[in-house]
């Protein structure tokens, strides 16, 4: 992989380990349900400069909008609403790799080697040691909630790789029309329309610019640049480098937002990232029967 593939690799998962922070900025000034909306409104306008039709089946769009934008993200930007710290949601989202496997298994009908299961067992040692050390800073249902969100996405990577769709990052915009409508339906029914004037009566840089830091910067740049490593490299040369996303996270809530760095959750971290990179490792080694494949998450977050 040439040096400067290395480096936007590197900064596409710097931008969305930074997305966690912004993120917790949203949520001071949107309801969770109507900022995952607003992000996914402005995340639509690539598609009116983007060439080409409809990249995959429709089933599989709505397929795919439903895992990640209803599913994923609303269980995210609620569970961090309602008590988990961005750096630890940066981490506990890496097991979507986890949660891909489990559903490729039954569903794709793909074979888990003995090196990928130890690899499963590792990376799950992670979210139990963050389950075993929740505190003032964390809560139970946020725990729970981020997880279900992690499960989300791993079920959009299925939609994803069902689809078999020429260009990926062309399918994620797609994707993106799935969702708006339905989560202001969410958001009118569950905020209520006093909780949404309030926040967008009261808007703000600040708010303005986390809607856009989420729209374009970690969606469009963020797909468009992860959409460009992988027309030139194979899913599992890219994939490894969506480990460093927590680390920056973990970084970046530290620093921005104070959140402490402590042992248990540097070796929670350790334990999810070498867990999933075993399991991308033995997806690559060659065998008559194939394995569960080395996913490169579809660039949702991230």
């Amino acid at each position: 992989m040439r040096s400067v593939h290395v480096a936007i690799a590197v900064l596409v998962a710097a931008v969305w380990g930074l997305n966690f922070v912004i993120i917790e900025v949203g949520l001071e000034e949107f309801p969770p349900l109507l900022l995952s909306a607003l992000r996914y409104l402005l995340a639509l306008l690539p598609l009116a400069v983007m060439r080409g039709g409809r990249p995959a089946p429709w089933r599989w769009i709505l397929a795919a909008g439903t895992a990640i934008g209803l599913v994923q993200f609303s269980l995210l930007f609620i569970g961090m609403d309602v008590g988990m710290p961005a750096g630890l949601a940066s981490v506990l989202m890496q097991t979507q790799a986890l949660f891909t496997i489990a559903f490729a298994v039954p569903l794709l009908h793909e074979r888990l080697r003995p090196a990928q299961g130890a690899g499963v067992v590792l990376a799950l040692a992670g979210p139990i040691l963050v389950a075993g050390g929740l505190d003032g800073g964390a809560t139970v249902s946020g725990f729970l909630l981020v997880l279900g969100a992690a499960a989300g996405w791993g079920a959009g990577n299925i939609c994803v790789r069902a689809a078999k769709p020429d260009d990926p990052v062309r399918l994620m915009t797609w994707i993106c029309l799935v969702p708006p409508l339905p989560l202001l339906g969410l958001s009118l029914a569950v905020e209520g329309p006093s909780e949404i004037g309030t926040a967008l009566s009261g808007l703000d840089l600040g708010g303005l610019g986390a809607v856009a830091y989420l729209a374009f910067v970690a969606t469009t740049l963020g797909w468009g640049l992860w959409g460009e490593l992988l027309k030139r490299y194979s899913a599992a040369v890219v994939a490894p480098f969506s480990m460093l996303v927590p680390v920056f996270g973990l970084a970046f809530a530290a620093l921005l937002l104070g959140e402490p760095l402590t042992v248990r959750r540097l070796v929670a971290t350790a334990l999810v990232i070498g867990g999933v990179l075993i399991t991308l490792r033995a997806a690559r080694a060659p065998q008559a029967t194939p394995p569960v494949a080395a996913a490169a998450p579809a660039p949702t977050c991230a």
